[in-house]
């Protein structure tokens, strides 16, 4: 048992390995994409691509909560070993997402359609380009949703190393997209949309030959099966449930944004929102090499092993993110002026308060994770989407008061959600919050309390070249010797030592 543990652990910092060299080249690549086309299209026209994009996400839930059934289902049947059982499951997720591609084109051409047009504050003599970017950005939730099922399959397989590189090269591609915008022969804004839709045909059918290659179970048959649908469908339904509340959080703050106070601040909040998620693909990496692990152990059985999955790895996730974002949010303003030609209004304080909601919920995503290897989603899901929706209302009252109202709102609901969360996986799998809370939480506090200190007092003193490389240089030695010393245990400093130095 020790010696599979061990094995298991290796192929998830190996794992993690490869993923972390796609998120620094996608995220320098990344970083100078966005540049350009903020240059190319100018800040009204990048305001609208994000405000247009957010109206196809209001229907994207639906995707978002089939990926979860999908992922905790094809999952849960590989670590049993039955692979009748993941055939069938397979088979069955590729039907039901061509029949919820279908459901997002209709939807998409008749209520968001209504919604672009009637709602969004759009210049009007941009209105016809928002409506030919709307159109392709449709078919771009369409492929995506096509392409989940084999995304999941390469994920429960932890062929992260091909994942890695279907990454980096789908970063460099965006990449010459936005050199392409140079030479544009026709209207920038639409030739943006046309050529990003060729991008994901190209990945797309990438994932789906690279699957039916390898991986028997994804040859599609037609396969229906009741008692399958209705249990994917119960578990999906609660999901669903979260992705409603996900709109009113996310992209229904973002028409928030835009109702108050136009296009302008959706480019600024537009920035933040780049930034996040290029900063969260270092955390997504340890999240998807960890997350078959914490599924698999609970479907074999080893309570024990996962239990131990979501307490080292609530830890490692916040370390993980809190080692870039710290530092990031420090010098947010230096960095913006070095990243961007033209800095939107308030881009620089929307990121900083962007970060600290995702650091105070990132270390609970392996919890998140347990709650959804258990297949028990139905109480949890109920609260947690009550809660969320409590967002909207809080965000349209701070909002009238200032722009970063809605994010306030966000900070100051998630910390009761965690608490939530926590809460849910101790009563579904007798978890343990002490244990949690000794060997993960207090440990993140400290670390991050103590590496912040000397890295903020250089940021109050020193500005421009000078005052970045000396706090990131006083963060790193500072974060590192208390992440190693404070943060992990002497077995965890044995196995880090062990594995950097078969490295070598």
């Amino acid at each position: 048992m020790e010696n599979h543990n061990s094995t298991a652990n290796k192929r998830i910092a190996k794992n993690t390995l490869f993923l972390y060299f796609r998120s620094i080249l996608t995220l320098c690549v990344g970083l100078y994409t966005t540049r350009e086309v903020l240059a190319q299209l100018g800040v009204n026209d990048f305001g609208i691509y994000n405000i247009v994009g957010s109206v196809i996400v209001l229907f994207s839930f639906i995707q978002n909560t089939m990926h979860g059934a999908t992922s905790r289902f094809f999952t849960f049947d590989l670590g049993k070993g039955d692979f009748e059982k993941l055939r069938q499951s397979f088979s069955l997720s590729m039907t039901i997402h061509i029949f919820t591609a279908l459901i997002i084109l209709i939807l998409g051409e008749t209520v968001g359609l209504w919604f672009l047009n009637t709602q969004l504050v759009i210049p009007p003599e941009r209105m016809e380009a928002a409506n030919f970017v709307y159109q392709f950005t449709i078919f771009t939730a369409c492929i995506g949703i096509l392409q989940m099922p084999y995304m999941v399959a390469i994920n429960a397989h932890e062929r992260m190393k091909i994942y890695a590189y279907a990454g980096i090269a789908e970063t460099v591609f965006k990449l010459a997209v936005a050199i392409a915008l140079g030479f544009a022969p026709f209207d920038k804004l639409k030739f943006y949309s046309v050529l990003l839709f060729a991008v994901y045909i190209i990945m797309a059918a990438f994932y789906g030959i690279y699957c039916h290659r390898n991986f028997k179970e994804t040859h599609f048959k037609w396969f229906w099966d009741k008692k399958m649908f209705l249990e994917r469908m119960g578990f999906s339904g609660y999901e669903f449930l979260g992705g409603i509340s996900y709109i009113f959080t996310t992209q229904g703050g973002i028409i928030l944004i835009n109702r108050f106070y136009g296009v302008l601040l959706n480019a600024a909040n537009g920035i933040s929102m780049q930034v996040i998620g290029a900063a969260n693909q270092f955390t997504n990496n340890f999240v998807k090499a960890i997350a078959p692990q914490i599924t698999k152990s609970l479907a074999a059985g080893k309570i024990e092993r996962f239990y131990e999955l979501v307490v080292r790895s609530s830890k490692i996730c916040f370390f993980l993110s809190f080692m870039f974002l710290a530092p990031l949010a420090l010098q947010m303003d230096f960095v913006l002026s070095l990243w961007l030609k033209t800095v939107p209004d308030y881009a620089g304080i929307f990121c900083q308060l962007a970060i600290i909601n995702m650091l105070l919920w990132i270390a609970f995503w392996p919890v998140w994770h347990g709650i959804i290897a258990t297949g028990q989603n139905k109480r949890f899901r109920t609260i947690d989407s009550f809660m969320l929706m409590l967002i909207f209302p809080l965000a349209y009252f701070g909002l009238q008061f200032s722009p970063i109202g809605y994010i306030c709102s966000h900070i100051f609901i998630n910390f009761f959600r965690v608490i939530f969360a926590t809460l849910t996986l101790r009563r579904l799998t007798s978890f343990s919050i002490r244990r949690l809370l000794n060997e993960s939480l207090l440990k993140c506090l400290a670390v991050g309390a103590i590496s912040m200190l000397l890295p903020l007092y250089i940021s109050l003193k020193l500005s421009g070249w000078q005052g970045f490389l000396a706090c990131c240089s006083a963060f790193v030695a500072v974060f590192a010797a208390n992440a190693l010393f404070i943060g992990l245990s002497k077995g965890e400093r044995e196995a880090l030592f062990s594995f950097l130095k078969l490295k070598r």
